[in-house]
Formats: C-alpha cells, structure tokens, sequence
C-alpha cells in the first residue's frame, strides 16, 4: 500500500534538499496521567499578606499564616487539610468577612465561673477543639479564673476566638469569634472534653455560641476559579444561597461543554432532625455533607479534611469506597451524642454523609453519599448516590479525551466502507477506528477496576458521522460501572 507525502506533520511535501529527515510522533507513546486538585475556601484575617479572591497554592502551615493570618479560618483549614494529605495539590481561595454595615455579625458566647477552688490543679477549656490549659490554686475565685482563662486564650493567637472579661460580672468570661458570619455557631465550647480531671469548687455554666450572620457571597469566588478544574472543594459555608450557587457552578462544569467537573465537600451541626431536614432541601451529585452532630471540632475543619482525605483517596481510585478512612485531628462528638445506627441510616436516605468513632476517638468516614436524591423530573433515584459515581464517570471521561486527542489530533473522517482504499499512514478517523480505540481504553478501565462487563460495553457501543455534519463524529456507549462493597448480608442456615 503507498504511503503519501501527507501523512507528516513536520517534513514538507514540496522538498528538493537532499538529506534524511525524521520527525517524531508522540500519539502512540504518551499516557495522560492524571493529577486532581483540591480547593480551600475560607476566611482570612487583616493580617494575611493576601487579597480577598487570589487564587495561591499553598504547601505548608507556614506560608498559609503568612497568607491569611495566624488562625483565620483558612489558615487553619489550610493547616488540617495539609497534615491529612501533604501530597495533594492544595490551593485556597481567601474571603472577606461581610462588613458590619452589611450584615456581618461575630458570634459571641459566655463562660460564667461561680465558687471557688477546694484543690489546686489544671482547668482544661477546649474550644472548637483547640485546648486551653491553666493552672488554678486553692481558694482562687471565679473572678480569678476567668482572668486566667482569658489570658491563656488570647495568648493562642491559632484559636478562632477571642475573650474578655465581662466589664459588669468579673467571674464572666466573653467570647468572641474572630470573623463574621454563622460560621462561627458551630464552635463547641467546653471543659474536660477528653476526660479531663474538673477543678473541685468551680462551677462552669457555658452560653452556647450564637449570633454570628451573614457568611461571605461565593459568586464571587465562584467567578476567581475561571476557566480551571478543581476536582475537590472544601466549602466552610451552608446556607442556602451560598449553596445553591455553588451547585449551579459545579453542575455547569460537570457538563460537556466544559468539563472540568468537582465535588464540593462541607459539613453541617446540628441534632438529628435538624441535619435531616437540611439534606432533604439539597439535591446534588457533586455536594456532599458531613453530619457532624454536637461534635467538638468545627464544620470548617471537618469539609477541610474531609475534602483531603476523600480527595487524596479518589485520586488513587476514583472507584474505590471511602469507608474506614480516618479524619485526622477531628474530633467527634462524645458518645452519648453520636447518632445511633438507625440515625445514620435515615439521614443516608436524606443525603447527609456518615462517620463513625472508634473507641479511642478516631473519626473515620462510614459513607460519603452525595445530596442527590431524585431526578430533575422529582423521581427518587439512586444514580448518584455515593460520591463515587461521579468520580468515576469523570475519570473515565477524563481518559477517553486524553485518547481521543493524543491519537487523533489533525485527522481527517471518512466512512469505513473506504478503509482499506486509504493508502497506509494516512492520518483519517473511520467510526470502526474510533470504536476500537474505545473497546481498547475500555480494557483498561476493567484493569484499573472502574467498569465491567467489556461484552456489553461493546454491544452497546457505537459511531456514525453525523448526516448533517461531515466533521462531526457521533458515539453512543455504556459503561457498566463496578459498585462499592459496602454491605455483606448472609443467612446462616446451621445444622444439628
């Protein structure tokens, strides 16, 4: 068969020099390999050396306090996120706290301290998780030790709060958070959270932290992402319009006209009732909620680790359940307040997220389903229910353009009924060209444990040029994906 001249892409059809020239082709050689991206969104101090909406990636604590401030929200996100997963491409995404003249509001609690010690020893105050240690002598009163507990806590510049001493009741001690927004009604204030011994005499009455509104507007930092894929976002905020704004995006970016598609990660507080009917009022493949309960660290840094850990493990297997992973540095609510089994199974049917706490207080993720319940026609559907789904289905998009483009990228399209016409080289896509390639990367997706069945993944396959338009090829394929083995149920029938 002849080969012509217009089979290269570099050696000229027209010349006469004399000489040997050799080009190379990379489309047979190349693998596309692929590197996810997790995204921080989240609060920074005035102290940060960074602009609100300037997109950096970050590598270390260090640099995140530098940022935006020693413990702002993001730095800390930044923190726990880094120390979960140190190799996973990390960028965050500093905001502005809403301004006092528009509605930003710092959550603020109370700790009040009546009667005096009868035996010397530490106090130990934990507050969004963080431990606050002070020394207490006999005899001293409330009014002293809430002196003390105000120095200790201001002296942690890493803490989300600061404190006061109440100028009319000195045995009060007032606590401030240190940014704007409701954010700050998810920090969990209170003593001997790990067993602590208690100071004999004292008596600690705790006003829960409330009052905080008005979270920063994501469309703002939805516009800073741009045209770039983050496959993983950790997003501190749950209200509803910061939600429904973040889902449109990720819904759009999951589309085929842009396909840069990510799952956004966040986590919500509150009691039974109140975490269910929030996942009844979200519907998304690419939201997933962790219901945190009366845990002792906060939302911000459960989506933060979360995001990492998931993100890292989907990186590795996008197939692969996430049961069993552990949150690093989170800490749970204590036993009497962790949902029971049948609680965790209602609030999957609402698409809240489960995690479970060993005996010694590893948090580790039990499932992580999505918000999606039902189809845009309102019927309850399971397709996209464990998070896995989508990121499998991206995955294996992400593949076949890789292999579309490196092995096709300036061909011509013609009918296959010509095939064996095309003098050999020739660089022309046929549709039964294109199914093989398919059928093959089809192998290796059941290598890599992603799909199933290549049998009726072939029959199911096919391609046709478009009847309207020459250079459009149209395919239709099915992959059978692999599911999660995440429930063993077996009868054992015993015999006598």
């Amino acid at each position: 068969m002849p080969i012509s001249a217009g089979i290269y892409n570099q050696i000229p059809a027209a010349l006469r020099v004399p000489g040997v020239y050799i080009e190379f082709d990379d489309r047979l050689a190349g693998n596309s390999a692929f590197q996810g991206r997790l995204l921080v969104m989240g609060q920074r101090l005035a102290t940060g050396e960074r602009n609100a909406l300037e997109l950096e990636r970050i590598t270390n604590t260090e640099q995140a306090e530098r940022y935006y401030g020693r413990g702002s929200m993001l730095a800390e996100m930044l923190r726990h996120s880094l120390n979960a997963q140190p190799y996973l491409e990390t960028w965050a995404l500093p905001l502005d706290d809403v301004e006092s003249a528009s509605g930003g509001v710092e959550s603020t609690g109370k700790i009040a301290l009546a009667g005096s010690a009868s035996a010397a020893g530490a106090m130990v105050l934990y507050i969004a998780g963080y431990r606050v240690r002070i020394g207490v002598a006999v005899g001293d009163t409330g009014a002293i030790i809430a002196q003390a507990l105000v120095d200790a806590i201001n002296a942690d510049t890493q803490l989300p709060v600061t404190a006061a001493v109440n100028a009319t009741v000195t045995s009060e001690v007032d606590i401030t958070c240190r940014w704007a927004g409701e954010t700050g009604n998810d920090i969990d204030i209170r003593f001997s959270a790990l067993g602590e011994d208690r100071i004999a005499g004292v008596t600690p009455t705790i006003t829960d932290m409330t009052g905080g509104a008005s979270n920063p507007d994501l469309v703002d930092a939805i516009a800073a992402l741009g045209p770039e894929q983050y496959n993983w976002i950790a997003c501190p905020y749950t209200d509803t319009a910061n939600l429904t704004a973040l889902k449109d995006e990720l819904d759009d970016r999951f589309g085929p006209m842009r396909q840069i598609g990510g799952r956004a990660f966040a986590a919500f507080r509150g009691t039974h009732g109140e975490t269910g009917t929030f996942g009844g009022n979200h519907n998304s493949p690419h939201l997933s909620v962790m219901g945190t309960g009366k845990a002792i660290s906060p939302t911000w840094l459960w989506c933060a680790v979360n995001a990492a850990v998931a993100g890292q493990a989907l990186a590795i297997d996008p197939a692969r359940p996430l049961q069993t992973l552990q949150l690093p540095l989170i800490l749970g609510p204590k036993e009497a307040d962790r949902f029971t089994d049948t609680e965790r199974n209602l609030l999957l049917y609402d698409g809240i997220a489960t995690f479970k706490v060993a005996n010694d207080g590893t948090v580790s993720i039990e499932r992580q389903v999505t918000t999606f319940q039902e189809t845009d026609s309102g019927v309850p559907s399971d397709s996209y229910l464990d998070i896995n789904v989508a990121e499998t289905l991206e995955r294996i998009r992400y593949d076949q353009r890789a292999r579309i483009l490196q092995r096709f990228p300036r061909h011509k399209l013609a009918e296959d009924a010509d095939a064996d016409n095309f003098g050999a080289g020739q660089p022309i896509v046929t549709p039964n060209v294109a199914k093989a390639e398919l059928l093959s990367l089809y192998r290796d997706f059941l290598s890599r444990g992603w799909a199933q069945d290549y049998e009726g993944y072939a029959e199911s396959l096919d391609a046709a040029i478009d009847t309207q338009n020459p250079g459009r090829l149209n395919v239709i394929d099915s992959p059978k994906l692999v599911g999660q083995y995440r429930i063993h149920a077996m009868q054992t029938q015993f015999r006598k």
